[in-house]
């Protein structure tokens, strides 16, 4: 039983690491001026939410630590709101 949990917590973890990873390469790969047609934070602060939620992840691997939910929906929120955006 132990063994299922800890393969699954492994698995969300490296899942959810690859979706913060994925926005801050999507982030970083943006010109400020698309950030600037949307009404969001700047492409600085994205980059810097999102490189702190992808070391917070290194640090603190437990994908149910508050850092990382924190980390997660911040990553989720860019990926929607601001991905979805400018991709239309």
């Amino acid at each position: 039983m132990f063994e299922f949990q800890s393969t699954l917590m492994m698995v969300v973890s490296i899942a959810l690491f690859v979706a913060k990873g994925f926005a801050l390469v999507d982030c970083v790969s943006r010109r400020p001026s698309q950030f600037e047609s949307l009404d969001t934070l700047p492409k600085q602060t994205w980059l810097i939410i999102l490189a702190v939620s992808v070391v917070a992840h290194l640090v603190f691997w437990y994908p149910l630590s508050i850092l990382n939910l924190v980390g997660t929906v911040a990553a989720l929120v860019y990926l929607a709101q601001v991905r979805g955006s400018i991709s239309r």
